[in-house]
């Protein structure tokens, strides 16, 4: 199989400065890098952009494009907010409760834990409105068959 794993997602955002206090001081990823540019290099659309990933403990990164000159972003209207979501995984069901904690004292709404059964899961919204999901996989081999 030629696909190892993943290297970066990408979402759009408001604001990247918010969004980057937001990652970084609340669900503390490291800010890795940053571009910004007045056209876009793949197409050389004029489209000025800021460009900023995150990197997580594992090194894979979590980007954000900021569109200032772009109409606001939409979620997809047929499918169910619910399901429009992005999940990261933490590493242990304390350290899910610690960031629930650090989450709610910032002023953000969360929802669970939820138990799954494979993991347990809280749920909230970032600055940008994208729904988050933080995991706890406690799955087992087994379980997953």
């Amino acid at each position: 199989m030629p696909v190892q794993k993943l290297h970066h997602v990408v979402y759009r955002c408001n604001d990247a400065e918010e969004t980057a206090t937001f990652y970084t001081e609340v669900l503390e990823l490291d800010y890795a890098v940053a571009v910004s540019e007045d056209h876009v290099e793949a197409n050389g659309e004029l489209n000025p952009f800021f460009h900023l990933f995150l990197e997580m403990k594992d090194g894979r990164w979590l980007a954000f494009f900021e569109l200032p000159n772009c109409p606001p972003m939409q979620m997809d209207p047929n499918t169910p907010d619910w399901v429009q979501h992005l999940a990261l995984e933490v590493e242990s069901e304390e350290e899910l409760l610690r960031m629930k904690k650090k989450i709610e004292d910032a002023g953000v709404d969360v929802v669970g834990p939820k138990d799954h059964v494979f993991c347990t899961s809280i749920y909230f919204f970032d600055p940008n409105g994208h729904r988050m999901e933080l995991a706890h996989q406690k799955g087992t081999p087994e379980m997953m068959e």
